[in-house]
């Protein structure tokens, strides 16, 4: 019995996560196919310090607001999950608030009973959810967003979307609802799209989290995977263990 060769596309920002991300796949034997679905351009906006509450979406916002100098003072500073939270204390933030269901609906949820009336500022990229802001003024905040970045599709990208077009893609690791977008605006450009979602249809295609898939589903991807933690290691794992089926010679 022999194993066959696993392709697996990982779209992290070329940023050192990329490389990562495949050292990973590669780890778990596996071939990976490093197609960066997104660029990080920082805006050199800092976080408001004079905010009741300070919210933070993702590690690379924690970043650069850390090496930016913001201080948290007494503010109640809320993370979307656990892997935000972590990067939060890692540079030397107290973590108030991590809600049940790391989203944004989930976010609004936890911070609903401690924002009325209060400044809420929420630190993030250019593609966050209106959902987060909404729910907040609806929950009586009086929220102010800073874009702390914004997210790009790098020039080349779309390697992934050729191999699905294809048939030659086992497997894809989708990190957020820009890499679904970002993938299939690649495979638009190629003349290939209703392929390439067909190729991930015969893949298997996992998730971040609930967010991601029902983006994916709303393109027509059938999701196969979606871990229990929001972690990219997590996801794939479980990704290569449901590719990487063994077949008789």
């Amino acid at each position: 019995m022999t194993t066959r060769d696993t392709t697996v596309a990982v779209f992290r920002p070329d940023d050192g996560r990329l490389a990562a991300a495949a050292e990973l796949v590669e780890s778990l034997g596996a071939t990976p196919i490093a197609d960066p679905m997104l660029a990080v351009a920082a805006t050199g906006a800092a976080p408001r310090e004079d905010a009741d509450v300070v919210v933070f979406t993702s590690k690379t916002g924690v970043d650069l607001a850390a090496d930016a100098g913001f201080d948290a003072a007494e503010a109640t500073v809320a993370a979307i999950g656990d892997t935000t939270a972590g990067r939060l204390r890692d540079r030397g933030y107290a973590v108030d608030v991590v809600p049940e269901a790391f989203t944004s609906t989930g976010l609004v949820a936890a911070l609903e009973p401690l924002v009325d009336g209060q400044r809420v500022e929420v630190a993030r990229s250019d593609h966050g959810s209106q959902v987060l802001l909404d729910g907040l003024e609806a929950a009586g905040a009086f929220v102010h967003e800073t874009i702390l970045y914004e997210l790009t599709r790098p020039n080349g990208s779309g390697e992934s979307a050729a191999l699905a077009a294809s048939g030659d893609l086992d497997a894809a690791c989708f990190t957020s609802t820009l890499t679904v977008e970002h993938f299939l605006d690649a495979a638009a450009e190629q003349g290939v799209r209703e392929d390439a979602i067909a190729g991930l249809n015969d893949a298997v295609v996992g998730v971040i989290g609930p967010p991601t898939r029902e983006t994916a589903e709303s393109h027509g991807i059938t999701v196969d995977v979606v871990p229990d933690v929001a972690d990219f290691d997590a996801l794939a794992t479980e990704v290569v263990e449901a590719a990487a089926p063994t077949y008789h010679d």
